[in-house]
């Protein structure tokens, strides 16, 4: 994020320096893992190709100030990296999961798998069936076997980083607004590793284009009226 502000060259190790300087804590560089593979020598885990290939869902658990617990349902696109959508409520049931990808399948269209554990939301044969009809392959991991959903867990570990273990909930509508708050900047701000040090759903910021570059984009002898249209006219930006 520094890199992408104006005028701003920094690298990781200089970062890193000031962090232990200022008493901050750096994190350990995590060892890669090798790939999952059966005794026969077949990979378990299906590689996502392209957006909307697979997502994969998770739950996580956290708590407001009277001790009182809140689950927390996140959904993913593995290849993306985008955060679809977040759902925090006292107590998430099976038609609450299919609430939700009903709206997204609505407006985001359909994907092709759907990677899960074995919990009883995911399992319910109300959700199955329903996504069976819809043509959605479902993807479960063994039990106990969070390694092989890298992608939420991945995404999980940076939401409790980085917003659950350093916020204080009072109550759930204000869980509700700061992690919704944070998946907004997660996805449209925050540069991701995985896609080029870019956020993975960056939002189009409109800029003002001025008269100068109309007058070269229409030529010279129409100055007069690029200076009229240059107030109102924009042009997207990733």
């Amino acid at each position: 994020m520094l890199n992408n502000e104006k005028g701003w060259r920094v690298n990781h190790k200089r970062v890193e320096r000031i962090w232990r300087r200022e008493g901050l804590k750096v994190p350990k560089k995590q060892p890669k893992r090798s790939r999952l593979w059966l005794n026969d020598g077949s990979c378990i885990r299906l590689r996502p190709e392209h957006k909307d290939h697979v997502w994969s869902y998770d739950f996580m658990v956290d708590r407001t100030t009277d001790g009182r617990a809140f689950k927390i349902l996140n959904i993913i696109d593995e290849f993306t990296r985008e955060c679809l959508a977040i759902l925090v409520a006292r107590k998430i049931k099976t038609q609450d999961v299919i609430d939700l990808l009903f709206h997204l399948f609505i407006f985001r269209g359909i994907p092709e798998h759907l990677r899960s554990d074995n919990g009883p939301e995911f399992t319910a044969k109300a959700i199955r069936s329903w996504l069976n009809r819809l043509g959605v392959k479902t993807l479960y991991i063994e039990p106990g076997s969070p390694w092989e959903n890298g992608y939420i867990e991945s995404f999980n570990g940076k939401l409790r980083d980085e917003l659950l273990n350093r916020e204080i909930f009072t109550t759930l509508d204000e869980a509700k607004v700061l992690i919704e708050q944070w998946r907004k900047e997660y996805n449209q701000v925050r540069p991701h590793s995985a896609r080029n040090n870019r956020p993975p759903a960056p939002e189009a910021i409109p800029t003002m284009t001025t008269t100068q570059e109309l007058v070269q984009l229409m030529g010279a002898g129409h100055t007069f009226l690029a200076s009229s249209l240059a107030v109102s006219s924009t042009t997207p930006e990733l």
